[in-house]
């Protein structure tokens, strides 16, 4: 059988992830694609469960090295109950964020050691990665209004990792660009400033690369 493909989205708070995997699933499957979208931490019932209580703001905050673990055992079940099986039966799967926010965020967010972290990540995805990234770059400016934005729409607060500092999510973002340096094959870098179409016309040509 024909394996599908597995494009992930990355990117800082507010930068239209969410909004741009959704359309990339509607335009795959109205070429005849089964499409798998998921999200991280989440996509199963104890993914969805890890991500309850790390983005809680009023749950007992985790330690980084918790923080850590609780990521990539969200990741080891979605992996082998979701993605895994979508790939082997030919379905694309598009997952709202990955590995690389684990390295993002952790690594250079947190300060845990990047080694570390990509040998127990490798563990938690058997052997799954992605074939092509989408790195969503916006403005701060451009992302914190988004948010807020948002936070209106759906009546929320901002969750533990949105109220992180500045200092913490300007780490994040250079972080980000390194990781896209290292890997320009798999990861492209999407300019996310602008309306939700002139950002989807950025995306789609860059999907387009892998088919």
């Amino acid at each position: 059988m024909t394996s599908g493909k597995f494009i992930t989205f990355e990117g800082g708070e507010g930068c239209g992830k969410s909004t741009q995997a959704e359309r990339l699933k509607s335009a795959l499957e109205s070429t005849g694609r089964e499409v798998v979208l998921t999200r991280e931490p989440g996509g199963t019932w104890i993914s969805e469960e890890v991500r309850r209580l790390l983005k809680d703001p009023d749950s007992e905050a985790p330690s980084d090295r918790c923080e850590l673990l609780l990521f990539l055992a969200a990741r080891a079940q979605l992996v082998e109950k979701v993605i895994k099986p979508a790939l082997e039966r030919g379905a694309w799967v598009i997952s709202d964020r990955f590995s690389d926010s684990t390295i993002a965020y952790q690594g250079f967010g947190r300060g845990l050691p990047i080694d570390v972290i990509r040998i127990v990540d490798s563990f938690a995805c058997g052997g799954v990665k992605p074939d092509l990234t989408i790195l969503l770059c916006a403005d701060r400016s451009a992302a914190a209004s988004r948010m807020r934005s948002r936070e209106s729409e759906t009546n929320t607060s901002p969750d533990r990792i949105e109220l992180a500092g500045d200092g913490f999510h300007e780490r994040i973002r250079e972080g980000y660009l390194k990781l896209a340096d290292e890997e320009p094959e798999r990861i492209v870098p999407v300019d996310a400033n602008g309306t939700v179409d002139e950002v989807w016309e950025r995306v789609w040509k860059s999907i387009r690369r892998i088919g």
